[in-house]
């Protein structure tokens, strides 16, 4: 069930254009996303956020709106959003399901794209994020994986695999359904309007992007993607310290769902609906 890492491209597209320019090559018109809003939750990552919207300004789609949340930044991490020209909302609660859900709730685009602030994406993340939604418009969310963009240059694309597949492996079997990847996401507005209600936004020790599918996911379709670029931080791995307060989120994450979405409880309400399954490609 995981998803293959994918490397960030690192060659820069000569002009960009907005989604409403761009004729779309394999996707029907009707049904390609015409508005994009980029949501990024910051807490001190002054140079990582400078970094990730510079890719995000090089991009061969434009995004319509990028939102930066500052968390309570004590750095310059607010100064560097507002220089780049991204909308800067703050956010007094701490945590990054409070910080994301605030991204959210003041996107207006069609579709919502999630990434971190020390996220490298692809030149052509958005534009390859349009393409899959126009081409499954029975998708309300898509993921990706990603590769290291630091770290021992020998063994990133082994670890990531071992990161990201334990997470999407485990995630899915708790879920009944691919997970979201919040270094690499979209989900259409009306996804979140859905789900706004009911997500932990208030809690700081359990991951959003889990969190937030076991919201919509038994109504709303999510599709893995292995198409979509994306380099992000070595940051997980660099302790052990680390990399188990990752792992305890995650757990705590799943037992704050239980006794409703127990295992067993779960996949039994997704099979007794007759759910369509699910694609581990959306292109």
């Amino acid at each position: 069930m995981g998803a293959p890492p994918q490397a960030a491209p690192d060659h820069v597209a000569p002009r960009a254009r907005s989604p409403r320019e761009r004729t779309p090559a394999l996707a029907d018109v009707n049904t390609r996303p015409r508005t994009v809003s980029v949501v990024i939750p910051v807490k001190d990552d002054a140079p990582e956020l400078a970094r990730c919207l510079g890719a995000l300004r090089n991009q061969t789609v434009l995004p319509d709106q990028i939102i930066v949340v500052d968390n309570g930044s004590s750095d310059s991490s607010a100064l560097v959003a507002g220089a780049a020209g991204a909308e800067v909302i703050p956010c007094a609660t701490p945590g990054i399901p409070a910080a994301s859900a605030r991204g959210y709730d003041c996107a207006t685009g069609d579709v919502i794209l999630r990434l971190d602030a020390d996220c490298i994406p692809g030149p052509e993340w958005i534009e390859r994020m349009l393409d899959a939604f126009a081409q499954h418009p029975d998708a309300d969310a898509i993921t990706g994986g990603a590769e290291f963009a630091d770290g021992p240059r020998a063994a990133r694309r082994v670890l990531a695999w071992l990161y990201l597949g334990g997470y999407f492996a485990v995630a899915a079997t708790a879920l009944g359904h691919p997970p979201l990847f919040g270094s690499n996401f979209g989900m259409r507005r009306e996804v979140w309007t859905d789900a706004e209600h009911g997500v932990h936004r208030d809690r700081s020790d359990i991951h959003d992007d889990l969190d937030l599918a076991f919201h919509i996911g038994e109504r709303h379709r999510i599709r893995i993607s292995r198409d979509l670029p994306m380099a992000v931080s070595f940051r997980p791995m660099r302790s052990l310290s680390s990399f188990r307060q990752r792992v305890a989120w995650g757990f705590r994450t799943v037992f704050l769902h239980w006794p409703d979405d127990f295992p067993p409880k779960r996949w039994w309400r997704l099979w007794s609906s007759r759910r369509p399954g699910v694609s581990l490609s959306a292109r």
